[in-house]
């Protein structure tokens, strides 16, 4: 993005190289998507505000050996501990449903799966599994016309291609077995 500012605003005029003129456009864009960089936009006045309590807390831990109070952070910057707050907050990582919350190495301990299921997913589970178990019961070519149909979303006709079949047949053939795969859930 630098640089094509750059070259949107290069005069020849400026007797000096592109090169020469755009590097100040490259780094700003680098810095700038440095700074601006996270799931939650913070403004630059509370990222600056930030720095300037981080170094307050830095010195005042380094001269007392004791942490500085919100009190004395507002006296020192001569702001509202309402807007002090807001920026010692916004340093704080965002949570994610999805971060891995064991310290071992269980695959499954990120919070969404610790949320228990509703009934329409558990319905949904199983009929995956129902499913699942019917094709497991098909023959070869069958199993292999429905994997193909509904689970790599191909056409009829590709199919057919991929089977060396007519689409018409890959049709009767599916028909087939879906009629089959429905009494045996029936049953």
């Amino acid at each position: 993005m630098g640089f094509i500012k750059a070259i949107k605003r290069f005069d020849l005029q400026y007797d000096v190289k592109l090169s020469t003129y755009a590097v100040p456009y490259i780094l700003g864009e680098i810095k700038k998507f440095i700074r601006d960089d996270g799931i939650i936009k913070v403004s630059r006045s509370i990222k600056e505000l930030n720095m300037k309590i981080s170094r307050l807390e830095e010195e005042h831990l380094r001269k007392t050996g004791q942490n500085i109070t919100l009190q004395e952070l507002e006296k020192e910057l001569k702001i509202d501990k309402e807007e002090i707050v807001a920026a010692i907050e916004a340093r704080t990582p965002v949570e994610s449903i999805y971060k891995d919350e064991s310290q071992n190495d269980d695959k499954n301990s990120a919070l969404i799966n610790k949320i228990p299921a509703t009934e329409n997913e558990e319905n949904a589970v199983i009929n995956r599994l129902t499913i699942n178990q019917l094709i497991q019961n098909l023959e070869p070519k069958e199993r292999q016309i429905i994997i193909l149909r509904f689970y790599r979303n191909k056409t009829q006709s590709q199919v057919g291609e991929t089977l060396g079949i007519s689409q018409v047949q890959v049709s009767r053939i599916e028909k087939n077995i879906l009629n089959k795969m429905k009494m045996k859930l029936e049953a």
